[in-house]
């Protein structure tokens, strides 16, 4: 291991940190290039990578067991820690034939639900006991910080056993009335299924999925929440409409009735968000909440997944929101601009309507 480069990543992580980035790039023919407020910077003072950089960095971030791994599947994901003073969800891959190197960086520091600037209702979330819910929208949109605030605040407010599964472990929880353990795919557990087809023998309360990425989750976290467990879990859907059909759409045809039907018995909410750039500097998040009440429910066995955007409109005072009533309200706020606000909108002519 280059220890030479080594120091050189640290520098480059510690410059990420100070900046407020969320990610850092290494890749042949590049400037290291960071993401600020969903922007891409090259660090202008930095020579270009070449191939033997890259490979030198690779050596100083891989164990020799995941340089096995990287060789043999020409990518591989892990977690990262630097000093014990940030942590990076990573990922090394090939591009033409030449290593690259993406790294997430991950506050250390767990923050509370007004910290983030989400929804107040997210706290009454945190009380339940029972049920499924889901953090939805694109990659990079702070789907995993807003599922560790509502992790964290069970942690300090009730005696629960948490197991959560990742992959890999982004952030490090740490105990306080909760018994938490944290397991890891490679490191903790062979693979996601192992971990999950043995997770309700091990006794959680609280059940955190990171990621729900084919049919096999999907059942056993909708299993896993009708057997009285709380299920927390991230999809990459736009809306909470879309997941629903996501979700109920990865089952074949035989079972889709059935996983309707758990699913609408199970689903407590779902928050569907996007970061958007503040006219201050930083980002700020545009939010919609589904809450899973009667009418909700409803819906969702009868298969009319399409009228679920007209039940949120109409229910602001049982804590729904849409994500143009919510962008609107940034606006309003002088949070961020308008422009900013039709950019991020699945619906501009509704959009226009709040703004009007």
């Amino acid at each position: 291991m280059d220890t030479n480069y080594q120091a050189k990543l640290g520098n480059y992580l510690e410059l990420a940190q100070a900046q407020g980035a969320s990610d850092l790039h290494l890749g042949v023919g590049k400037k290291p290039t960071l993401r600020i407020d969903g922007n891409l910077l090259q660090l202008a003072k930095e020579p270009i990578l070449t191939k033997d950089d890259l490979v030198n960095f690779v050596d100083a971030l891989l164990t020799p067991e995941q340089k096995d791994k990287f060789l043999k599947q020409k990518e591989i994901d892990f977690g990262y820690s630097y000093k014990d003073k940030i942590r990076c969800r990573s990922n090394v891959y090939y591009q033409r034939g030449y290593p690259a190197i993406s790294l997430r960086l991950i506050p250390i520091e767990i923050k509370g639900i007004e910290e983030l600037n989400l929804p107040k209702i997210l706290h009454q979330i945190a009380k339940l006991s029972q049920g499924f819910f889901l953090a939805v929208g694109p990659a990079g949109h702070g789907k995993s910080t807003t599922l560790a605030a509502l992790i964290d605040e069970i942690n300090h407010s009730r005696f629960d056993h948490i197991i959560t599964i990742e992959d890999p472990i982004e952030y490090i929880f740490e105990q306080d009335k909760a018994l938490i353990d944290q397991r890891e795919v490679g490191m903790d557990t062979l693979t996601f299924h192992n971990a999950l087809r043995s997770v309700l023998r091990q006794d959680p309360d609280i059940i955190m999925i990171g990621e729900m990425r084919d049919p096999e989750t999907m059942a056993i976290a909708l299993t896993a929440a009708e057997t009285g467990h709380f299920v927390f879990s991230t999809l990459h859907t736009n809306n909470a409409s879309q997941t629903i059909d996501r979700i109920i759409d990865s089952f074949p045809a035989s079972q889709q009735g059935q996983a309707r039907f758990q699913l609408a018995s199970t689903l407590v909410g779902i928050i569907s968000q996007r970061l958007i750039p503040r006219i201050e500097g930083g980002r700020i998040p545009a939010t919609e909440i589904l809450l899973a009440n009667s009418a909700v429910r409803n819906l969702i066995r009868e298969d009319k997944v399409y009228q679920l955007d007209l039940v949120i409109e109409t229910s602001l005072e049982e804590g729904m929101i849409s994500l143009n009533r919510s962008l609107a309200d940034l606006v309003r706020r002088r949070e961020i601009t308008t422009e900013n606000a039709y950019l991020y909108s699945l619906n501009p002519s509704e959009l226009n309507n709040y703004l009007k």
